[in-house]
């Protein structure tokens, strides 16, 4: 058998066969400048024609551009961060708009105590825009967010707010979602509601605990510091509140709980079966984000459905997409609605 290597076609001569210069062939290539819409077709078919296929590192230096997107995620120990529902939806959304736009994900994980230099990945050319999940309202955090904001870098926040700053961010309506639920508990009767919110570092915990306020105080029922909790929205710190909760489950001092996600709703059901307590019959329960384990459980948890997926997404269209970009350039926040999912425990 013989093999021939195959020809490979220059860029000289797609723009002989084209009858233009060898830098058109390249700006319309890699869609840089003003070019007449003939000269495009020209160089396109060309192209085809001859079955030029141009070198991906040619036209990353040709476009001054990495050709990635980074997604900077924070690095939890002991975590399995991309089989949480939070993360993988998100990036789900974020990948898809990805692919469409001609960009790869590069995932960038930061340390909890580690430095924050996110405009040194602009400045060595790795990425060309950036999303942030998990940022915290931490002066660290403020001061690398700054600096990107200062240098011109584009970058989107998810799910997280600094109501102080005009950065472009891809929100949830967390206020209206937490009203909703515990609306719903006090629609069943429940006067009791206790609340396991997460730190007060992210905006949507202040949001949730808002919208609980905002229930109570509908109902005309006293907002109690003693009914409020606070865990990490892990599994583990949702089970750690279980003996606390339950004593008060049987003193009568709780008759319900709502929790800031699904898995500290999950830990918290676990750790109270230990007590001989069933959500649904001893207790209401409502959790938050109506992820894969809320539907699974058994009895299934009431939650409210967060749009993480459409979060991720329109955060990448926000930075990627340039006829999408051009629709939305005066909104700076994007707010999504939520919705109240009513299953077994509540």
């Amino acid at each position: 058998m013989v093999f021939r290597r195959q020809k490979i076609i220059s860029r000289k001569e797609v723009a002989k066969l084209a009858g233009v210069s060898e830098a058109t062939v390249s700006r319309v290539l890699n869609n840089v400048g003003p070019i007449k819409q003939e000269t495009r077709e020209r160089v396109l078919r060309a192209s085809a024609e001859l079955g030029y296929v141009p070198s991906a590192l040619a036209q990353q230096f040709a476009r001054q551009k990495s050709g990635n997107i980074g997604v900077i995620l924070p690095f939890v120990p002991n975590v399995h961060l991309f089989s949480t529902y939070y993360f993988s939806e998100i990036l789900s959304g974020i990948g898809e708009t990805a692919k469409r736009c001609g960009y790869d994900l590069l995932l960038i994980f930061r340390e909890p105590d580690g430095a924050r230099n996110y405009a040194k990945l602009f400045r060595t050319h790795k990425i060309d825009a950036c999303i942030v999940l998990g940022s915290q309202d931490v002066p660290e955090e403020r001061a690398a967010l700054a600096e990107l904001k200062e240098e011109g870098y584009p970058f989107c926040l998810v799910n997280q707010r600094f109501d102080d700053e005009r950065y472009t961010a891809v929100d949830a309506d967390h206020v209206a979602g937490s009203r909703a639920a515990v609306q719903h508990l006090i629609r069943q009767g429940k006067r009791k509601v206790a609340f396991i919110n997460g730190p007060a570092q992210y905006s949507n915990s202040a949001d949730r605990l808002e919208g609980y306020k905002n229930a109570l105080n509908e109902a005309a029922i006293i907002y109690k510091e003693d009914l409020i909790y606070i865990g990490n929205y892990s599994r583990k710190s949702g089970s750690e509140l279980a003996e606390v909760i339950a004593n008060k489950i049987t003193e009568g001092s709780i008759d319900a709980v709502f929790t800031a996600n699904d898995r500290m709703a999950i830990g918290l059901m676990h750790g109270l079966r230990q007590f001989s307590l069933e959500a649904g019959v001893h207790y209401a329960l409502v959790g938050y984000d109506d992820s894969d384990g809320s539907r699974i459980m058994s009895p299934q948890l009431s939650t409210v459905a967060v749009p993480f997926y459409e979060m991720g997404r329109l955060a990448a269209a926000r930075l990627l997409d340039a006829e999408y970009k051009e629709q939305i350039n005066q909104t700076v926040q994007v707010m999504l609605p939520v919705s109240f999912v009513q299953r077994e425990t509540s």
